[in-house]
């Protein structure tokens, strides 16, 4: 990967840790050690889904409940490095 697309991943990943509530903190479901990014590039933006992986968490597999693991977040990064959380409609 390219420096500006590991940047712009990082932006995104921070964006999406923002949004976890408050009393989430330390929890590992609700950390970067439960998020991916998955990038693409089209006409010099970035665009970046966050996903959830839970899996990576201790304790959390099959039978877990109260706890999205399909939840992802989708950002795009202008060239100028702008973010913006992208509007979608799961």
């Amino acid at each position: 990967m390219e420096g500006p697309a590991i940047q712009a991943a990082h932006a995104a990943l921070e964006e999406a840790l923002k949004r976890f509530p408050k009393e989430s903190t330390g929890q590992c479901a609700f950390s970067a050690k439960s998020l991916e990014a998955v990038i693409g590039q089209e006409a010099g933006w970035y665009f970046v889904r966050v996903n959830r992986r839970v899996d990576r968490c201790p304790g959390f597999g099959p039978g877990v409940t109260g706890l999205e693991t399909d939840w992802f977040e989708l950002f795009a990064v202008s060239p100028g490095g702008a973010i913006e959380r992208y509007p979608y409609h799961p």
